[in-house]
C-alpha cells in the first residue's frame, strides 16, 4: 500500500504526546489517527504496534525511540511525535520535544501526575514548547467524578508551577483505548475529537521563516 499523500494546503504544525510511562501516549496517538481518518475520509491509520515498531518496544510494551505519524483536521496538517515516557529514554524525549510547536500531555486519570509527568513538563518548558493541552486518559477506570476533578486540579497546579497557564489550559477527560476499539463514543471518539478541536484552537499557529535560507538540523553522525 502506498503511503498516504497529504495536500500541503493547510498550516503545518508539529505536535507530540508527552507524559509518564504507560499512561497511554501511544494508544492516544493511534486513536487520533483512527478517529481523524474516519472523520476526514482519508489519512493513514496507524495501529499501536506500528507506532511502537521496534521489537524491544513491543516486547516490553513501552516506547523507547520517538515515533512519527501524520494526520490532519479540517484546519491543519499535523506531524505528531510520540515521545517515550520511560525514565531511561529521556534524551529521546528531548529530541522529539525540541521540534514541537505544541504538546499533548497525557495523564492517567486513575494514577494522576507521576514522576515523568513532572519531568516532561519541566523539559517541555526548558526546550521551549510554547503551548500544551492535557488529555486525562483512562477516565473509564475512575467511577468517582470528584476524583477526576481532583486530578484535573492537581495537573493545573503542576503546570502553573512550571510557568504554563494552568488555569487556561484545556483538559479533556476520556479513554484513548475506547476510541481505538470503537466503543463508548461519549468517552472515546467524541473525546478525541474534542481534544483535537482544543489542539486546533489553543495551540498557536507557528511562524515559519519561509523567506530565510534553508536550515537542516543534523541529529547524529555514525561512522561505518
Amino acid at each position: 500500500m502506498s503511503k498516504e499523500k497529504y495536500e500541503r494546503t493547510k498550516p503545518h504544525v508539529n505536535i507530540g504526546t508527552i507524559g509518564h510511562v504507560d499512561h497511554g501516549k501511544t494508544t492516544l496517538t493511534a486513536a487520533i489517527t483512527k478517529v481523524l481518518a474516519e472523520k476526514m475520509g482519508g489519512g493513514e491509520v496507524k495501529a499501536f504496534d506500528q507506532i511502537d515498531n521496534a521489537p524491544e518496544e513491543r516486547e516490553r510494551g513501552i516506547t523507547i525511540a520517538t515515533a512519527h505519524v501524520e494526520y490532519e483536521t479540517e484546519n491543519r496538517h499535523y506531524a505528531h511525535v510520540d515521545c517515550p515516557g520511560h525514565a531511561d529514554y529521556v534524551k529521546n524525549m528531548i529530541t522529539g520535544a525540541a521540534q514541537m510547536d505544541g504538546a499533548i500531555l497525557v495523564v492517567s486519570a486513575a494514577d494522576g501526575p507521576m514522576p515523568q509527568t513532572r519531568e516532561h513538563i519541566l523539559l517541555a518548558r526548558q526546550v521551549g514548547v510554547p503551548a500544551m493541552v492535557v488529555f486525562l486518559n483512562k477516565a473509564d477506570m475512575v467511577d468517582d467524578e470528584e476524583l477526576l476533578e481532583l486530578v484535573d486540579m492537581e495537573i493545573r497546579e503542576l503546570l502553573s508551577s512550571y510557568d504554563f497557564p494552568g488555569d487556561d489550559i484545556p483538559v479533556i477527560a476520556g479513554s484513548a483505548l475506547a476510541a481505538l476499539e470503537g466503543r463508548d463514543d461519549e468517552i472515546g471518539k467524541d473525546k478525541v475529537l474534542e481534544l483535537m478541536e482544543a489542539v486546533d484552537n489553543y495551540i498557536p499557529e507557528p511562524e515559519r521563516a519561509i523567506d530565510r535560507p534553508f536550515l537542516m538540523p543534523v541529529e547524529d553522525v555514525f561512522s561505518i
